[in-house]
């Protein structure tokens, strides 16, 4: 299997476990497919999520957000858990459901047919309200750390923005201008004088 997934941080892992423990917050959670799940739920491919804070031309910075966890019920995904680091260490931020969740274990299946081998990690871009699968090329890299090279391939989750072709694999050096367009202020128009 050439998809490589990056080993969580147990305590992330075991605040998940905890939550997943917890009637209370499987009851409260607003995940009817994770309330009405039949059988057992297990936290897998734990992958670690960045955020892609600037967007330029030339470079890009990234940081870590948390670490999201696809819970499977049975033969597939049902919902995805979140978590994220705070000054006390890891803590559990909540469970959802919903496109993104079946979004990102297509874009799995398909990076897993790749003939090249990838680290998984997610590359979230608030002001696009865009979220991909990030394919980074150093298998042995730190998951929690890095920014995208050149030839990473970003799979652009669905629903993906307008004109963004979901399930598509990019070459960040291909996507990021792209992307750098649809962030640059349109100029202006100057009143006649």
């Amino acid at each position: 299997m050439p998809l490589h997934v990056p080993p969580a941080p147990a305590p992330a892992l075991r605040t998940v476990l905890t939550a997943l423990g917890s009637p209370t917050a499987v009851r409260e959670a607003r995940t009817p497919s994770l309330r009405k799940a039949q059988g057992p739920v297990t936290p897998e491919l734990p992958l670690p999520v960045h955020v892609l804070d600037r967007i330029t031309p030339g470079a890009s910075t990234t940081r870590l957000a948390g670490w999201r966890f696809l819970i499977r019920c049975g033969d597939r995904a049902v919902a995805a858990a979140d978590t994220m680091l705070t000054p006390d260490g890891w803590a559990f931020s909540h469970f959802f459901e919903g496109p993104y969740v079946t979004a990102t274990e297509r874009a799995l299946r398909q990076a897993e047919n790749m003939k090249q081998p990838y680290q998984a990690r997610l590359l979230s871009v608030p002001e696009l309200y865009m979220l991909t699968l990030w394919l980074h090329g150093d298998c042995t890299a730190d998951g929690a750390t890095g920014q995208p090279a050149a030839t990473d391939l970003l799979v652009p989750l669905a629903p993906a923005p307008p004109g963004i072709a979901a399930h598509r694999p990019h070459r960040v050096a291909e996507l990021l201008p792209v992307l750098t367009h649809r962030l640059t202020p349109a100029p202006l128009l100057s009143s006649p004088a």
